[in-house]
């Protein structure tokens, strides 16, 4: 069985065009598939958003006809939770080949995408990498989940505002960088020096074939002082040990380790999370730093201070938050290098912070933990370079 639900629907409004276009359609009808059931959702007259990448399907304008996949928003989920356009009736995409590159990214679907990579002979920057093979010390700061990012960033930039900080998304969440304005506001706002998209995903300042070239692009192509590796926008989790996609960064602390780069471990840590595995440390964190036999890291641990003025976990000396937190930081003690940075006066600088925090839903003030163990690795990058 093909589990996809596909409309035919007009657009009805463009909300905006970047990163990527976010429209506002309504189903209209259209012959059913032959032998199928009547529809029971998504029927026409109903409305809906979709998303819309400009670099695969082309623009769309009000009144065009267009395919969209709804089956995520029948599903209720959370980042992925948005239909996407197929296709565009009303209009052909433009042509952008032939161009130099044979880098083709999210391979064999019918979006595939086909860039020039960095590291491939067609590139200025072949000669460069053809024979890299070290990350000269370069902080590589590798979080579980995307809306670590922005918080990383605000820490490093506070220790050090002249830094130059990239980030490198990996393809265990959303494919198109397109798809995180998180990345475009910070880009928009001069704080993240570059993007670099390596596997599958696409639509980085430079585009990179594997995790060891990304990486390698960042200190020698980009010439960054830090650099940030997480997935994209759109986490999958599942309850269990092994099945969610951001077990990926342990390999990525590893290749920075093998690279003789400087890999440092971000906690996915949480105040606000209702459940269990989540709260304190995750228990996906857990997992990356315990079970992944990865050799001796910096792990980042924050030392909360008064400063956070916000009611809570953090503010309360009855609560379990802190006795499950040091449990859980003596675990992972018995595996890596654990390095305690104050939280003094990060909180007032995430509140100025122009990019709005929000992971799973829960924003600064409601999940202050979350932000506050991500800038703290940030602070840590920078205090690395300034002791240099």
């Amino acid at each position: 069985m093909v589990n996809v639900m596909i409309r035919k629907a007009r657009v009805i409004e463009v909300r905006y065009s970047s990163p990527h276009q976010l429209l506002v359609c309504e189903i209209v009808a259209a012959p059913p598939p032959i032998g199928a059931e009547p529809a029971v959702s998504f029927q026409p007259g109903d409305t809906c958003r979709a998303i819309c990448y400009p670099d695969l399907i082309g623009y769309a304008g009000v009144g065009d006809t267009v395919q969209i996949e709804v089956s995520p928003l029948a599903k209720n989920l959370g980042t992925g939770g948005a239909a996407m356009v197929l296709a565009n009736e009303s209009r052909l995409p433009f042509d952008d080949l032939p161009n130099p590159g044979h880098l083709v990214k999210a391979r064999y679907t019918p979006y595939q995408k086909i860039v020039l990579g960095a590291d491939e002979p067609d590139s200025p920057f072949h000669s460069v990498l053809q024979a890299a093979d070290s990350l000269q010390g370069l902080p590589v700061l590798v979080a579980d989940i995307h809306s670590a990012l922005p918080a990383i960033v605000a820490g490093f930039l506070q220790g050090r505002p002249d830094g130059k900080i990239g980030y490198i998304q990996t393809d265990g969440g959303a494919l198109p960088l397109a798809f995180s304005r998180v990345v475009a506001e910070l880009k928009a706002e001069g704080l993240l020096a570059t993007t670099i998209t390596c596997g599958q995903s696409f639509g980085g300042d430079y585009e990179a074939v594997s995790l060891p070239s990304a990486l390698l692009i960042a200190d020698l192509v980009a010439d960054l002082d830090a650099v940030v590796v997480t997935q994209g926008p759109g986490n999958l989790g599942t309850d269990t040990r092994w099945g969610f996609s951001g077990i990926a960064g342990a390999e990525a602390l590893r290749v920075a380790a093998a690279l003789q780069g400087h890999p440092v471990a971000v906690l996915r840590m949480s105040s606000g999370d209702a459940r269990p595995r989540h709260y304190g440390i995750s228990h996906h964190t857990l997992t990356m730093l315990t079970w992944m036999e990865l050799p001796p890291i910096d792990v980042v641990e924050p030392v909360f201070q008064a400063d956070c003025p916000v009611e809570g976990p953090l503010a309360d000396p009855d609560s379990s938050f802190a006795p499950l937190v040091a449990s859980q930081m003596s675990l992972l003690s018995e595996h890596h290098r654990i390095c305690p940075v104050e939280t003094a006066g990060l909180y007032g600088a995430l509140e100025d912070f122009p990019i709005k925090f929000s992971t799973m839903g829960r924003s600064l003030s409601e999940d202050p933990a979350a932000f506050l163990a991500a800038a703290v690795a940030g602070k840590y990058a920078a205090e690395l370079l300034n002791k240099a």
